[in-house]
């Protein structure tokens, strides 16, 4: 058993929406035994995954993508359509450039594949608590070049944050120009930038010395501005806008 963090709130209700059993009851057998995690539901399906969701209201769903009646993907649109409190932690073999992308735009929060370790699906489990998004470098470049690739004509080379010679910050806003997106105001992209660092609304009303209300009328304000669905993409945004060390 791992140590976890201070059992000082109530427990990480989790429901696990996976196809196969044995693959179901082995993580649900995993997560009962942290102290500070409770699995409140199986779900065999999608269906039945947005059925136990609206009826449970979980703190987190594991949510594998490849599922019959209703997919993965089709399944996190619509919990996080209806629960904005519920996280979505994908868990699947599935790491293809296209079905990584359709996640999290879907509004996946974390994508880890089935060979992650137990200790980083614990700490991943437990980082979407604390309001904050997970995605390896792996499933995040895959992510950052599907947005890349929105921008018509912006191809990176390899090994390069660079394409002729154009900037992954000018290549961003070149991707903001095609689409149609429109231009974030200082205090905004100072927003973005703490987003990126994963910290949650309340951290950064506490670092800008602003109200907590006000600093998620920024981030809705933001999702507009750049058409992202998700905090997750806010934050590979970002990353994509900073110049390579």
């Amino acid at each position: 058993m791992t140590s976890g963090e201070p059992i000082d709130h109530p427990a990480i209700r989790i429901v696990i929406a996976e196809d196969q059993a044995l693959v179901r009851r082995g993580a649900t057998i995993l997560l009962s035994m942290e102290p500070d995690m409770e699995v409140v539901g199986q779900a065999r399906n999608g269906v039945e995954a947005v059925e136990l969701a609206q009826l449970l209201h979980p703190d987190v769903v594991l949510m594998d993508l490849h599922m019959p009646l209703k997919g993965g993907v089709a399944a996190t649109r619509e919990i996080t359509r209806n629960l904005p409190n519920t996280q979505i932690l994908v868990l699947t073999t599935l790491n293809d450039d296209e079905t990584v992308f359709e996640a999290v735009r879907a509004g996946a929060q974390a994508y880890l594949l089935k060979d992650a370790d137990e200790d980083e699906l614990l700490e991943t489990i437990r980082a979407l608590r604390r309001g904050e998004s997970r995605l390896t470098p792996q499933i995040a470049r895959k992510v950052m070049d599907q947005f890349r690739r929105l921008a018509p004509g912006l191809q990176a080379e390899p090994g390069r944050e660079c394409v002729s010679n154009v900037t992954v910050e000018e290549t961003s806003s070149a991707q903001r120009s095609a689409l149609g997106t429109e231009s974030l105001s200082d205090k905004e992209e100072k927003i973005l930038q703490l987003i990126s660092e994963s910290m949650t609304n309340r951290q950064i009303a506490n670092t800008l010395s602003l109200a907590e209300g006000t600093v998620k009328n920024y981030v809705s304000r933001i999702m507009e501005k750049l058409h992202a669905n998700t905090r997750t993409e806010l934050a590979l945004m970002s990353k994509m806008q900073a110049r390579p060390e």
